[in-house]
């Protein structure tokens, strides 16, 4: 049995909504209209509440000023523009 089955583009409007439903598999047993109700609320909630990915992927730039590693007198991190880094003053 596929949740998705029988519902219409008008009452899940939203793009995530239908693709939640149509992701909904009944594994086992006989769950009622309403078990499956509520087990749709709650995942839709859950899925409306969820940050975007790409929101918390992109780390803040850190100036190089303010970088720790400067303050211990470490060397700079290796990657892009770390030789900018080595020549500012101790």
């Amino acid at each position: 049995m596929r949740i998705g089955d029988g519902v219409s583009d008008h009452t899940a409007s939203d793009q995530g909504v239908r693709e939640l439903l149509t992701a909904l598999r009944i594994e086992r047993g006989h769950p009622e209209p309403e078990e499956l109700a509520a087990l749709t609320v709650v995942l839709t909630t859950r899925l409306a509440q969820a940050p975007e990915p790409e929101a918390a992927a992109v780390p803040a730039p850190r100036s190089r000023w303010a970088d720790p590693r400067r303050s211990l007198g470490l060397p700079p991190a290796p990657g892009r523009g770390s030789w900018r880094a080595s020549a500012l003053p101790r």
